[in-house]
């Protein structure tokens, strides 16, 4: 296990910081332990590598999907909240606005069709090639090219006012 944790830190890392946009070290953990109490699943037809990416990005969404739900429901700030509020407006501003941008990004993303979304999360989050998304979903790698072409282009035009 630990030659694997050694081979797959930066990817897990670099996944869980794409789609979470934090270094978050209880997501990492936690998708080493998934993957250890279910490395006997793992099927030798395909990469490693990608199955991994699987695990760490299925987490990430399990993940954001309860952070905003425990968001929503608790919009009441606590005392201990309020004492932990920094005086920074600058740095305030700028979280608020990197984190706005993240959340209209993710909703761009959310909001293409299942097969132009599958295809780009794949390559910008799990970080796969286009051979691997190719085997993966069972198409020519010129699909996977075309598919991730019309994602870009639909997110650009979404996204226009954050170029």
């Amino acid at each position: 296990m630990k030659s694997i944790i050694n081979q797959y830190r930066n990817n897990i890392r670099k996944i869980i910081s794409n789609m979470t946009g934090s270094n978050n070290e209880d997501l990492e953990q936690e998708v080493y332990i998934r993957t250890w109490q279910n490395i006997n699943k793992y099927k030798e037809n395909g990469k490693f590598k990608s199955w991994i990416s699987t695990i760490t990005a299925n987490l990430c969404r399990d993940y954001l999907k309860s952070s905003y739900i425990k968001n929503s429901k608790n919009n009441i700030f606590n005392d201990d909240e309020l004492f932990e509020i920094k005086d920074d407006k600058e740095n305030i501003e700028n979280e608020l606005i990197k984190k706005q941008r993240q959340a209209q990004i993710i909703k761009a993303v959310k909001s293409l069709k299942p097969k132009l979304r599958e295809v780009i999360e794949m390559y910008e989050m799990l970080d796969m090639s286009y051979e691997e998304i190719a085997q993966k979903l069972n198409c020519p790698a010129g699909t996977v090219r075309s598919r991730l072409f019309s994602a870009r282009k639909e997110l650009a035009a979404m996204l226009q006012d954050l170029l």
